[in-house]
């Protein structure tokens, strides 16, 4: 399953696959990459699009080395933020691919950050789609609006339009990303996806154990990519440490959970 335990009891991912710079060429399918915690990379027949990559610069010890450096991204033809966390967002990662970045898609507060860093950043609302080439995008709702419980964070009202997660619809299927969220019984009733991106973090201000099992067993034929697990050093937090062999153990058809290393590629089907 790709999964070891750190000294300190930590799962977390057996190595790394460097992603190659062909990753980024067109291709006769689609390709799902984990770039490691929370991030995706996703090459639909030549559409790269990147989902909250943290490719550099962040604030915690890290387990593993990211699959990819800044330096060696080939080209994006849009990037995809869900929210403001610094495990999501990454400043120096979009400045520094901002060269090869066509254009850039996230929430409205998201979006008027991203532009007082002088990166064109277009925001939506819940709801709303729109076309990157041949992928269709809509964002779904999220609730992970936690810094309003934080007297350090708390510098403005955080809204749940805050946050998002990303639907998209490719010519070989669906990629479902929820984002960092609690369960929401809308998140439920969705047309069936073919994978989802699966944030399973037991945290309540994440979707928790019991809530990741709901949403995979809603969705009995999706195929599911476990992220957000493995990949920060801080085996205390609850944030970054679902292990994906308990979580196989729980859900039905549990051959369907597909266990990536980072910068693993798993080719979409219907």
């Amino acid at each position: 399953m790709n999964v070891t335990y750190s000294e300190k009891g930590q799962a977390v991912p057996t190595h790394v696959e460097h992603i190659p710079p062909q990753a980024f060429d067109a291709i006769a399918h689609t390709e799902v990459r984990w770039l490691s915690g929370g991030a995706a990379m996703i090459n639909a027949r030549g559409t790269v699009i990147l989902i909250d990559p943290v490719l550099e610069g962040f604030d915690m010890p890290l387990t593993c080395e990211v699959p990819i450096q800044p330096k060696e991204v080939q080209r994006v033809d849009a990037l995809l933020v869900t929210h403001i966390d610094n495990d999501h967002f990454s400043r120096p990662t979009i400045h520094h691919t901002r060269q090869v970045t066509k254009c850039y898609h996230t929430t409205q507060y998201v979006a008027q950050v991203m532009r007082e860093e002088g990166i064109p950043g277009e925001g939506h609302g819940i709801g709303d789609t729109f076309d990157v080439e041949n992928v269709r995008i809509r964002l779904t709702p999220a609730w992970h609006n936690w810094q309003n419980g934080s007297r350090k964070w708390k510098y403005r009202e955080w809204k749940r339009e805050d946050y998002c997660g990303f639907y998209l619809t490719t010519p070989d299927g669906t990629v479902w990303m929820p984002g960092d969220s609690r369960l929401l019984e809308e998140q439920l009733h969705y047309e069936e996806p073919d994978v989802i991106l699966l944030d399973f973090a037991d945290n309540d201000w994440h979707i928790t154990f019991d809530g990741a099992v709901r949403l995979c067993n809603a969705y009995p034929n999706a195929d599911l990519i476990p992220i957000h697990w493995g990949s920060v050093d801080a085996p205390d937090w609850s944030t970054f440490n679902g292990d994906p062999k308990r979580l196989r153990e729980a859900i039905v058809n549990p051959e369907r959970l597909h266990v990536l290393v980072p910068g693993q590629a798993y080719e979409l089907k219907r």
